[in-house]
């Protein structure tokens, strides 16, 4: 599985609900017959627009800053834990 954050998740669990639960249940023919095309829709609907903001936002040499891909916002968080370990700037344990 891909890194994903919680709201692609969440994506992803209404669209296969709605998709393989009441779709499947309430209207079987139509899923038969259009559950694929909706799949290839959207497989390729990601793709276009991946390839889309790469080269636009390339070109222009911008970027995005994401939340949550700056990584962890805390000096701490990369000193060690293990007892006797001491690395200049990192309280000692």
């Amino acid at each position: 599985m891909p890194p994903a954050t919680t709201m692609n998740f969440n994506c992803w669990i209404v669209v296969g609900t709605i998709f393989n639960y009441f779709i499947f249940k309430y209207r079987k023919g139509w899923w038969q017959r259009y559950n694929y095309v909706v799949s290839a829709a959207l497989d390729a609907g990601l793709a276009f627009m991946g390839v889309l903001l790469y080269f636009t936002l390339t070109m222009e040499n911008r970027s995005i800053n994401w939340w949550g891909s700056a990584g962890e916002h805390c000096d701490l968080a990369s000193c060690p834990t293990t007892k006797g370990v001491v690395v200049e700037g990192c309280p000692a344990h």
